[in-house]
């Protein structure tokens, strides 16, 4: 061990792995650059509920319907950007040491890469079920073969979580045998 430390291998190594460590620190912009569309979506969401109250009287109940869960599409995509900005920096760049916050929400007691990969999933499929639910809704003024897309793109999405979290299961049920052992 001292042979390393008088022939440099060791802080060598070490200054590496702090480099490598060091640079998760370059997703901080990627976080704070999330936070700027979260106020997009905000102005987005200010602006689509203004229009829905300026044109309430000359609008039918589908389309009254259809603002509606635009209004609830923009919610949903800005909860998937809360999900991703305070759950990957959480995971990926620092600790956010806010564990006596009133407002800290529940999940990000248990986030790890595993939980948020299963949470974004289920969100994607909670946003192209809106999509679709409006597609629906609107049927008689879309495309058939756009439609259909639509379908197989949110069968797509349900495929992909399923797996996604067989996949955690199986990783989970692996680790607990290995710890057992």
């Amino acid at each position: 061990m001292q042979e390393n430390r008088i022939s440099g291998t060791e802080p060598r190594k070490s200054l590496l792995g702090q480099v490598i460590f060091s640079s998760r620190w370059l997703q901080l912009p990627i976080y704070l650059g999330l936070i700027v569309v979260q106020g997009v979506y905000a102005w987005k969401f200010l602006a689509q509920l203004w229009e829905l109250l300026l044109g309430l009287d000359h609008m039918t109940e589908t389309d009254i319907m259809l603002a509606v869960l635009g209004l609830i599409d923009v919610v949903m995509i800005a909860n998937l950007l809360v999900m991703v900005t305070v759950g990957g920096y959480e995971t990926f760049v620092s600790r956010l040491r806010i564990d006596s916050h009133p407002d800290q929400p529940e999940w990000l007691d248990h986030v790890n890469a595993s939980v948020l990969k299963v949470k974004l999933s289920m969100a994607i499929i909670s946003i192209s079920s809106i999509h679709l639910l409006q597609t629906f809704i609107n049927a008689s003024r879309i495309d058939e073969h756009t439609i259909k897309w639509q379908l197989f793109l949110h069968l797509a999405f349900l495929l992909s979580a399923a797996a996604i979290a067989y996949t955690d299961k199986l990783l989970s049920s692996t680790t607990a045998q290995q710890q057992g052992h």
